[in-house]
């Protein structure tokens, strides 16, 4: 089973993927996590450090360049992997940021997407972009404004995609929002290929 797990920053995912996949392997499930991160947080990171003020099209081409290359790796791992694979972001994540931004989709992300093998569930974790922001700076590590998070999250929304996820409210505790997770994981249906 091939899970994807997808939100803006400050949703949750990570912590939920993590916990999702210890979950399935104390009830005796073989699980992967894989994370498809684009160096988002670095670049912004070293950015601000060195005062750089690179344009919006160089910082797209470096992170879906990333991007691109951890998710391509990542099915690869997964193909050959028996058990249940959790994904956290893929090409979705890429293709909301790039809206948020103004790029559009392009043709390539959505062709990579189309030919790449179809999770079997993906997981949008939606929250309120105040709630996301207040846990992107307790966690001291990046920053992020209520405005971009505003838009990236209309930019999921916005995406054709967006019908086919199942969404989760990840505005409450992480221990909610795995239980909604979990609930998620048990009723979709597992590719016979990979369960």
């Amino acid at each position: 089973m091939l899970i994807v797990l997808l939100g803006i920053d400050g949703s949750g995912k990570t912590t939920a993927a993590n916990a999702l996949a210890t979950t399935l392997e104390k009830s005796g499930t073989k699980a992967l996590l894989l994370s498809n991160h684009a160096a988002r947080r670095r670049l912004s990171l070293l950015s601000a450090r060195f005062g750089w003020h690179l344009p919006a099209r160089l910082v797209d081409a470096i992170e879906t360049t990333v991007r691109i290359f951890n998710v391509v790796v990542s099915h690869a791992r997964a193909r050959f992997f028996k058990g249940t694979v959790v994904m956290d972001r893929h090409l979705h994540c890429q293709l909301a940021l790039r809206q948020a931004n103004g790029l559009g989709r392009g043709r390539f992300l959505p062709w990579l997407l189309a030919a790449l093998p179809a999770p079997d569930l993906i997981v949008h974790f939606d929250v309120e972009p105040r709630v996301a922001q207040e846990r992107v700076t307790r966690r001291g590590t990046d920053q992020e404004t209520l405005s971009d998070l505003q838009a990236f999250r209309a930019a999921y929304r916005s995406l054709p995609e967006f019908p086919d996820f199942v969404e989760v409210d990840a505005n409450g505790s992480a221990e909610e929002t795995l239980e909604q997770l979990r609930d998620a994981v048990a009723l979709a249906p597992a590719s016979t290929a990979r369960s």
